[in-house]
């Protein structure tokens, strides 16, 4: 019996099934006896590794401390230097002149929208926040009637919206947040043409993705609240091969342009993307495209008329 027990006691290391070799070491277990556990090589690199990790935890931080404190050596020697180290952006926010223009964005079509559609229009209003930002003349930027779908897509992806700066947002219709007299609603459909921007009035862009489907609702809804609408003056400057409807942002970006250029056709052509064809169109109506192909057929009845007249 005593030779049974030293033998079991003086094991030797075993193999595992993987190969790994198992050292023996001996704890002592909650009711008091010994107990064997077994530690794999591979778990004892793992433990080294982590032991290691910890032990250079403080040389890694003295690392990013150095990395800091030389970044800061050099800016201050760029700006001994005379150099600037300010990025054009931040450049750019001094010479910031808001502008007394109010644009909001009427959220208040959310139930006549599929939900992948009130995904666009979040992007399109993202779009909308970051360019009034960057902007050299900002707008007064509103967001109104928000709920429904669109708050729940802003809150599942984009949960910094409710730190957004500079925009005022609400959840009631925008009738109730700006004097009626004030409001003038942009649309395609109305016969107005919008010559140029009152600072003294609010502009609301309707918030709506729907690919043609409820043409002509904005306009409708103008006429029944009974305040002013009028549409930007796209076909005095440009013609398009598609509808005149724009996104919502684009709309935002031709208004933040205009302010900044003060020109119409400047703004249309720094905004309106490619797919659109957009043509630019002279003060007779003609766009260039046709003045072209006329200029082309009077230089070739001019050539057949001077062959004639040499024979």
């Amino acid at each position: 019996m005593a030779a049974e027990s030293v033998t079991s006691e003086a094991l030797p290391q075993q193999e595992n099934d993987n190969g790994d070799s198992k050292s023996s070491q001996k704890t002592v277990g909650s009711n008091g006896e010994a107990e064997n556990q077994s530690v794999s090589k591979r778990q004892r690199k793992k433990q080294q590794k982590q032991q290691k990790w910890e032990e250079e935890r403080e040389l890694r931080k003295q690392k990013r401390k150095d990395k800091k404190q030389q970044r800061r050596l050099e800016r201050h020697s760029q700006e001994e230097e005379g150099g600037e180290v300010q990025s054009s952006r931040k450049r750019l926010r001094r010479d910031v002149t808001p502008s007394a223009l109010r644009l909001l964005l009427d959220c208040s079509f959310d139930s006549l929208m599929l939900s992948k559609d009130v995904g666009k229009l979040h992007k399109q209003i993202q779009r909308c926040y970051a360019e009034n930002r960057r902007a050299l003349h900002p707008v007064q930027l509103y967001l109104t009637s928000l709920g429904g779908q669109l708050k729940q897509i802003m809150d599942e992806k984009d949960k910094g919206w409710v730190n957004w700066k500079e925009i005022t947002i609400k959840s009631e219709h925008y009738k109730d947040v700006v004097a009626k007299e004030e409001l003038v609603y942009l649309t395609s459909d109305s016969p107005n043409i919008l010559e140029e921007m009152d600072p003294t009035k609010a502009y609301v862009i309707g918030g709506l993705v729907d690919h043609n489907h409820h043409k002509g609702i904005t306009f409708e809804k103008a006429k029944e609240l009974g305040i002013d609408h009028a549409q930007l003056p796209l076909s005095s400057f440009v013609k398009m091969n598609s509808r005149k409807v724009l996104a919502v942002n684009h709309v935002c970006e031709i208004i933040l342009a205009y302010l900044e250029k003060g020109s119409w056709k400047e703004a249309f052509f720094t905004v309106l993307p490619q797919r659109k064809g957009a043509v630019a169109v002279d003060k007779d109506g003609a766009d260039h495209q046709e003045k072209e192909a006329e200029d082309s057929d009077s230089d070739s009845e001019t050539q057949q008329h001077t062959e004639k007249a040499q024979t």
